[in-house]
């Protein structure tokens, strides 16, 4: 079983990763047009209105700034785990921000925005990711023709 976990693990961080750049298309309205069913938020104004919404206490030149550095790290983070980057610091980097927002969704909106998103899901995934042992398909894999065990 143990030789087929670096073909886990690259599913994993690719899963991961696109699941995470779907949000950002979603937010920058590359999926469709916001108010169709599928679809979070479907445009950058919606987005900022709705973090403003289940926000109220920061003010909303903090929401907006707040809102594009939330996006960008979802980008950097992204495309760390789908290039192989800094596997395990962008796993534990991803599974601290999806617990935040879910912390922060289940404040302002309920139990149901966290479930239905499955925040926790992309949370445990990437602490999961963090923790194992072997990362084969990744920049300094590649580079070495080694399997790099990060412990």
């Amino acid at each position: 079983m143990e030789k087929y976990l670096p073909y886990a693990v690259l599913f994993l961080r690719i899963a991961l990763a696109l699941t995470i750049l779907a949000f950002v298309a979603d937010k920058m309205g590359y999926l469709t047009q916001a108010g169709t069913a599928p679809i979070l938020w479907g445009d950058w104004d919606i987005y900022t209105k709705q973090l403003q919404a289940i926000l109220p206490f920061i003010p909303g030149n903090i929401s907006e700034k707040l809102a594009i550095v939330a996006t960008l790290l979802e980008i950097i983070l992204a495309l760390m785990l789908l290039f192989g980057v800094k596997v395990r610091w962008a796993a534990i980097g991803t599974g601290i921000y999806a617990l935040l927002v879910a912390i922060v969704a289940g404040y302002g909106v309920g139990i149901n925005a966290i479930l239905h998103y499955s925040l926790l899901v992309i949370s445990a995934a990437s602490f999961l990711l963090a923790c194992c042992p072997i990362y084969k398909f990744t920049l300094h894999g590649i580079k070495k023709r080694s399997t790099y065990h990060p412990y």
